[in-house]
């Protein structure tokens, strides 16, 4: 019977791992992803610093692309640039955290392990 539940702790232990892998990777893709959209708006405030005051700009929406005031579409990418580098600081700190845990599970594997392989067979 013990075998039974040893088996079972190590195999929870093993989907407790793999969990935490699993959203270690869905935080990483959305690092990318939020940093892939950081570049992006780091180049359109660029683009916005070297127009003159008078100059046109327009914002697509949908298929149609509709007139904008200069100033507002600025302090628009500003606060969005804002935002975007608070949601980095935010998963990173959720992919350090999931790492922590990543590690101490993949320690607890480990010493599971060495464990089973001590004990002797009957």
């Amino acid at each position: 019977m013990a075998d039974v539940a040893t088996q079972s702790a190590y195999e929870k232990l093993g989907e407790e791992y793999r969990k935490t892998q699993s959203d270690l990777s869905a935080y990483i893709e959305a690092r990318q992803k939020l940093e892939s959209q950081l570049q992006e708006n780091k180049i359109v405030q660029k683009e916005f610093s070297i127009l003159d005051d008078d100059s046109k700009v327009y914002k697509l929406i949908g298929p149609v692309l509709l007139p904008q005031d200069k100033d507002e579409a600025v302090v628009n990418v500003d606060k969005r640039l804002e935002y975007i580098e608070a949601e980095i600081r935010r998963i990173e700190t959720q992919i350090n955290d999931t790492r922590a845990k990543s590690e101490k599970k993949r320690a607890e594997l480990i010493s599971f392990q060495a464990q089973l392989q001590e004990r002797p067979r009957s």
